[in-house]
Parts: C-alpha cells; structure tokens; sequence
C-alpha cells in the first residue's frame, strides 16, 4: 500500500533555505538564499494539504499547477515535477526567485489561513528548476514542423521572451528586437545579481538562441529601423517594450547634480557587475561608495536600490517612503532583507525639496499621516503642516515608479491608440491592438507591474498571434 507523502503540516514546521548572513551577503551581489537541498525539498513540498481548491494556483497569475508539482517532489520525482512546472511557466526558474510569494502563492495558501504557516512554494519551484538544469533536462524548442511565418517581437524582456519561446514551439519564425546589448531588459539590467544571478538569465537567453530564436540587439525603434520597416518585414508584430520613463520629482532644488533616477542607477550597477566599463560608476555619478544615500519610494525597485547601495559601501542608507510598513507595495521580504543589511526606512515621510548649489547634499522632508481611504481602499498621505526637517544626502535615487514611453510619436505611427495613461490599448482577450496584425503584452499594457504578468500576457499574446496566422492563411487558401 502506497504511503500518503503528503498533509504533512501538522508535524513538520515551515522552513526556508539558509539566508547567508547579511554582513557577508552585504559584500557581494551573490543571491540571498541558498539551495534546498533534496530531502529538505521533498521535507517542505509533503506539507502541501492538496487542497480541494487550491488558492495558491487560483492566486498565481499563470495559475502553476503548484499542488501537483509539490506532490512529485514530495515523492523524489523531480523531472516529472520540472516538466509540469514549465508547462504553465516559460522561466520558472526566474519566478521562483523574483515572484514576490508572499503576496501572491504563498500568501493565500490555505494552511496559513488555519495557522500552520505557508508552504515554501517559491523556493521548491526554484529548486525543481535548478535540478533541471542541472541534470540537462531543460532542452531547447524543437518545432515539431517549421512554419514560413515570420513575427517580430519588440522588447526582449520577459513579455517578448515568454512570446518569442511559445511561438518557436509553434514552428513560427521569429525576430527579438532590443535597443540594449543584452536580451532580458529588467530581468537584465533592472533587477540586481542578489535577487537574480545573470547567468540565469543569459542561460535562458542561449537557450532560446539555440531554439532559433533570432535576435536583433542594439536596435532601436524608430532610429536604427522604421516601425513600418518591421511590420512589412514581418507578417505579425508583437510590442513589448515595458515601461522605462521614470516619474519625476518636482520642488525646489530638483535639477541638483546627485539625484538620479532609479533605472538609471541600477543599470549602471548591473552592467559594471557583468564586466562592462561604466564610465558613471568610475566618475561616482552612479556609485555610492562612501555617501549618504536618499531613496525616494516604497516598492520593488527601491528595494533594489537601498540594498544595491549598501553594496557599493554607501556610507549610510536612508529609505522615505510616505505611507508606514504595512502599506508600502513592495515585498515585505524584501524589506526585512534590506533592514537586516542595515537600510534605515524613514516611514510617513515625503520629499518636499532639496537642499544644495549644483550639487544636493540633502533632502528637504515633510512628515505625513494616513488620512481617508482613497478610491483604491488605501489611506491617503496627508502632509503634517510645520513638521519639517532636512535629511542629509550626497545622493538622491528617486524610485517612483515608471511611465510608458510615447511609442506613437517615438515610431511615427499616431494610428497606434493608446490609454489616456499612455500604455498601449489592446483588446483584453486578444492583446491585439488598433493596428492589423500588431499586438501588445506586459508593462506597456498593464503598466509598471511584476514579472509573472509579463509572462502570462506574453504567452497569450503568442497564442493569439498564431491564431492571426492560422486566419491569415485561410483566406490565403480560399
């Protein structure tokens, strides 16, 4: 009689892989946490209840079949495990380490409702996916059957990747144009080397190469080639840029030398840490070994900077944020990391102006308080009238979020409708857009979002844009 693996939660304790000590981790943009090791996985997978509903797979953007997987490693069946992980998920391996879990899988998983901790679903998905790799069982794409279809893809982050590896599936020809010198955009050059080591990422990227995939780097729409050019080479395109135009700050001293944008700053860490020369990172510009660092904002990418500043040597790290703890949007994970490698968040606070001649060397703050809830259900910061004070800096980061680029006027094509917050109008089933043949998915869509989105509207667009094909070759026919 088979022995029931699972249900486990009673007797066994959650437990999360080794987090490397911050005063070492803080040295080095190696990854936080460490490997499960297998009994370990297959320890904290047999806690899953098998829930008749499973709301971690209801709450997961591409709705993993997480009970199951976790069921197979429970049961040291680890490659059947990977291949259901990777049927719903193109980089599963990325996932389990940059989804924020905590809001979503794990955050609704039914055994913490009842008070038994939530399974560690992130790290056991990261764990199937390193064993894969490491066991040789992620293969490139082998069409059954090549296609004369060809489709351009423009933006090779995770929207145009996910696309581009579910349309080579398809047999469909397909071109990833990028106006960086590496494809991956954020998971790339957004996100630091300690929530995602980049040879993750250039691994996936070769092995997306080696499926025929082509790409295009260092091309830029608009300036190197023509977005008509690309829809008469191309017999569909898909548009998935993200968004990369930062929020601005305004008030008094706001042009000062020393206050950079948050994009801007982690490129330039990313690219010197990959080996790249960084004139900026030489200069000081974009480095804050030795400085008191301000960062301005509350979610992911100001966790990305606070902890990326602590590495550079900063002499001191600051975080304003305008709400308190519990209301910031970023991941409260990684808001303890950062606590515990000594960032300070300064809560209820807002920049009102700065302080400096040419050059900031401090941040003029007002103190708020949470007032009425707004349209979205969350209180509004109110400013606290004459609780002023100056918070010394010699660089600013502003991490305030992101706005879609002007695609229309940046690529001459006023046809391409867009959303009165500039993202890009598409249908909401088909991701197509005002323009035959042309479709959109990810950030320029749905604005500044998480990673597992980019994935899932990246995928349904490539299902959508085969059926285009299909259409297309039907009326062909007749």
């Amino acid at each position: 009689m088979a022995i029931n693996k699972m249900l486990k939660f009673v007797d066994v304790s959650r437990d999360m892989p080794t987090k490397r000590i911050p005063k070492i981790r803080s040295k080095d943009y190696n990854e936080v946490y460490q490997e499960f090791a297998a009994e370990k996985a297959e320890e904290q997978s047999s806690r899953c209840s098998q829930c008749g509903v499973p709301f971690c797979q209801t709450h997961c953007p591409l709705h993993n079949n997480i009970p199951d997987w976790l069921r197979l490693t429970a049961e040291g069946r680890l490659e059947e495990a990977y291949q259901l992980s990777q049927d719903t998920n193109t980089f599963p391996e990325i996932c389990g380490r940059i989804c924020p879990q905590d809001r979503l899988c794990e955050g609704n998983c039914v055994i913490e409702q009842s008070g038994h901790e939530t399974v560690t679903i992130g790290s056991v998905e990261k764990y199937i996916t390193d064993t894969a790799w490491e066991k040789g069982w992620v293969k490139a794409v082998v069409p059954k059957e090549e296609r004369n279809e060809s489709v351009a893809i423009i933006g090779a982050g995770p929207a145009g990747l996910a696309a581009a590896d579910r349309l080579r599936k398809m047999g469909i020809q397909v071109t990833v144009y990028d106006r960086y010198d590496r494809a991956g955009g954020l998971l790339t050059y957004g996100i630091p080397g300690f929530k995602l080591e980049k040879d993750v990422v250039m691994r996936r990227n070769s092995l997306l190469s080696e499926g025929g995939v082509n790409f295009e780097l260092n091309t830029n729409i608009g300036i190197d080639i023509s977005f008509n050019d690309i829809r008469s080479k191309h017999d569909a395109v898909l548009i998935g840029t993200g968004v990369y135009k930062a929020r601005e700050l305004s008030g008094i001293g706001s042009s000062n030398n020393g206050i950079v944008k948050a994009l801007d700053y982690l490129t330039a860490s990313n690219r010197s840490n990959m080996g790249d020369y960084v004139p900026e990172i030489d200069s000081g510009e974009l480095n804050a070994e030795g400085k008191r660092v301000v960062v301005i904002g509350g979610g992911d990418t100001a966790m990305d900077c606070v902890r990326t500043a602590i590495r550079q040597g900063a002499k001191s790290v600051k975080c304003l944020y305008r709400r308190d703890k519990k209301n910031m949007p970023g991941s409260q994970r990684e808001t303890q990391n950062a606590e515990e490698e000594g960032v300070e968040f300064v809560w209820l606070s807002a920049p009102k102006g700065f302080v400096g001649e040419g050059e900031v060397n401090g941040v003029i703050v007002s103190k708020m308080r949470l007032g009425a809830p707004d349209s979205s259900g969350r209180q509004s910061p109110e400013e606290i009238v004459g609780a002023e004070y100056t918070e010394d800096a010699d660089l600013v980061i502003k991490a305030l979020g992101f706005n879609p680029e002007d695609l229309p006027t940046l690529w001459d094509t006023p046809e391409l409708e867009i959303t009165r917050w500039g993202t890009i109008k598409t249908d909401f089933h088909t991701h197509a857009t005002s323009l035959d043949g042309v479709y959109a998915a990810g950030d320029i869509v749905r604005g500044a979002s998480l990673v597992v989105w980019a994935i899932r509207d990246g995928r349904e667009a490539a299902d959508s844009i085969l059926a285009f094909l299909n259409s297309q070759t039907l009326v062909a026919a007749e």
